[in-house]
């Protein structure tokens, strides 16, 4: 083949993950999140985390978004009821909902429930929540590997990009750059890097005998 031929081939898009592997990517991170990151989670630790009700959350929204794509007469209406009520059911317990038009990579983490709201926007892979994050529907998007502090919010005509921790209770209003972490309300002190800190426990000497 000449080289204005392959030009002329068009280039074959890379196909997304499905809704079970971006699920699968979900309980490992959350057994990951759970030891802290210390090693590689076995077969009973992603049980322990996929059963966590945190999780459930995310379940509930990877099934009600699977469903709604579901185009089957009869069988896809079954689906998108059973998946809203299950969504329904998991929103009550946990006061926490994911829209399920939002458009988000694998690898999403609840890290704790109640209070969060995530409207239907795109998100990328690898995602952490706490508690009381509101993201909009509004918003232009949050890129990969993006962690949301307990109460932080996202609103407005605005995006995060990749690498970026948003600390507890910031309020973003403007664009966020790659590799950041972003602290206020509004949100604008900014530093460099955006990788949450893990803080291991300090061992207790050993106590001896009197």
């Amino acid at each position: 083949m000449s080289a204005g031929e392959q030009a002329n081939v068009t280039a074959i898009p890379a196909q997304s993950p499905g809704w079970f592997e971006k699920l699968r990517a979900d309980v490992r991170r959350a057994a990951l999140d759970k030891n802290l990151e210390r090693h590689e989670p076995g077969r009973g630790e992603k049980i322990s985390a996929f059963f966590r009700l945190n999780t459930q959350v995310v379940v509930a929204y990877r099934f009600h978004h699977w469903a709604l794509g579901v185009r089957v007469p009869v069988a896809g209406s079954l689906l998108r009821v059973g998946g809203a009520v299950f969504q329904r059911v998991i929103g009550l317990l946990t006061g926490s909902y994911i829209s399920a038009d939002a458009e988000i990579g694998p690898g999403l983490v609840v890290h704790t429930t109640y209070g969060i709201n995530v409207g239907g926007t795109k998100i990328g892979e690898n995602c952490t929540v706490q508690s009381g994050v509101l993201i909009a529907a509004g918003s232009r998007g949050v890129g990969n590997n993006v962690y949301f502090g307990a109460g932080a919010k996202l609103i407005g005509d605005a995006s995060i990009g990749d690498n970026v921790v948003v600390v507890a209770n910031s309020l973003v209003l403007t664009d966020v750059p790659d590799n950041t972490t972003i602290v206020g309300v509004p949100a604008r002190i900014r530093l460099r890097g955006g990788r949450p800190q893990r803080f291991k426990k300090p061992q207790q000497p050993p106590q001896q005998n009197s």
